[in-house]
């Protein structure tokens, strides 16, 4: 029999970790899996704390030595990237030719770490952009040395524009990573997705919710990473606008680098209908997600194209309306405009937000045929299957060509 084909894959999330990176990575290699020898080469995390070598679900999983210290700091975010960039390339040089070498953009430079590793092993390099770095940071404020700014920029573009395939996750991305100079015909566009059987709509007051005591209570969910992206301020100051609604609960759950700062804020403008929660084990998450009667989702004004929020996907499966707060043009707002699950604002206006919440609280917006609507989209066009479908055509002909 002959030997099946082999991929190696570089990211630094990678299962069990909570980040969706890590999640989605898990789905797409326990699927390849199937056809080939999928290596993961990934790094520590607090949930596996210690190097290991391992078998997952068919894939051999590399955990490398990184550091993994908070990253709401950036320098410690920074150190957490080179030690595992270092310790990666290491053990990426060790590895048997494979067919194709695969990164993420974890970290933001990871494929020019690929481009170093599909040389040496003479196989060509796929890379999937979540995110278009340093563009994300420099809007966010989070970079801001014009030296490091460029460093970083042409570090990301040597591997982007050396790889044989790049992946958008959207067509707004599309067009950024064309304006940083990746050869349009190499860019393929496979948006995220979410397992639509495993992630499926439960009760409203389902046994998750009577834990919680939400119960009769009116309540509008974030569910994800808490970080500088999402503009958590903006709902938290919503917030202010809705203090004479008695029976609304906003729970915001999560963690991430804005954790601290976001609870911070809501004691200083006391909203006491303002609840937060930890991350949700996987397994419970159809009933977290379904117990809210609609779901807020931001993306901090001009984002759009250069991050695209997967959790979306997670929502629109348990079939929940959800308000956007997002510039027009990013791939979440066309998502909901064109299939009608839910409404989009403009970003950073809290007082639009509250408006658009107390209108799903009064009745003013068709919740159910938003919901209705979300779930159908999912099934037809963002579920698992559909993208797995498209990933392995496109590994197939990049291996073969």
């Amino acid at each position: 029999m002959p030997s099946r084909r082999a991929i190696l894959v570089l990211n630094q999330y990678y299962s069990p970790g909570h980040e969706s990176t890590a999640h989605l990575l898990a789905e797409l290699c326990e699927a390849l899996a199937v056809d080939y020898d999928v290596t993961v080469i990934t790094g520590t995390v607090e949930s596996a704390p210690k190097p290991e070598r391992t078998v997952r679900n068919g894939v051999r999983i590399i955990r490398v030595g990184s550091t993994s210290f908070d990253r709401s700091k950036l320098w410690l975010r920074g150190l957490n990237y080179l030690s595992f960039a270092l310790l990666a390339l290491v053990a990426g040089m060790r590895q048997r030719r494979p067919q194709l070498v695969l990164c993420l953009s974890d970290p933001p430079f990871v494929s020019a770490l690929g481009v170093l590793i599909a040389r040496r092993l003479r196989a060509p390099l796929v890379v999937v952009t979540q995110d278009v770095f340093p563009e994300i940071a420099v809007a966010l404020g989070r970079l801001k040395s014009r030296p490091l700014i460029s460093a970083l920029d042409q570090l990301v573009r040597f591997g982007l524009c050396r790889a044989d395939r790049v992946v958008a996750i959207g067509e707004t991305m599309r067009r950024r990573l064309e304006a940083k100079g990746v050869p349009p015909e190499r860019i393929a566009v496979i948006p995220n997705w979410v397992d639509a059987d495993a992630l499926a709509p439960r009760p409203r007051d389902n046994a998750w919710a009577k834990e919680q005591g939400l119960e009769g209570r009116f309540v509008v969910m974030h569910s994800g990473n808490v970080g500088y992206a999402q503009d958590l301020q903006t709902l938290i100051r919503a917030a202010t606008f809705l203090r004479d609604l008695d029976d609304l609960a906003i729970l915001i759950i999560g963690k991430g680098a804005q954790s601290a700062a976001i609870k911070e804020i809501a004691d200083r403008l006391v909203v006491e209908n303002v609840h937060f929660l930890p991350f949700q084990p996987r397994e419970r998450l159809s009933e977290s997600l379904s117990a809210a009667d609609v779901h807020v989702l931001g993306l901090a004004p001009g984002l759009a194209g250069y991050v695209v929020p997967s959790r979306l996907y997670g929502i629109l499966a348990v079939g929940r309306p959800v308000i956007i707060h997002a510039d027009e043009d990013s791939e979440t707002a066309q998502v909901v405009r064109s299939t009608g699950c839910g409404v989009v604002v403009e970003p950073g206006r809290p007082d639009l937000l509250a408006a658009t919440i107390r209108d799903a609280y009064s009745d003013r917006l068709e919740l159910e045929a938003m919901g209705a609507a979300a779930r159908a989209y999912v099934v037809e066009a963002g579920s698992r299957d559909v993208a797995l479908a498209r990933y392995r055509r496109l590994l197939a002909d990049v291996a073969r060509t």
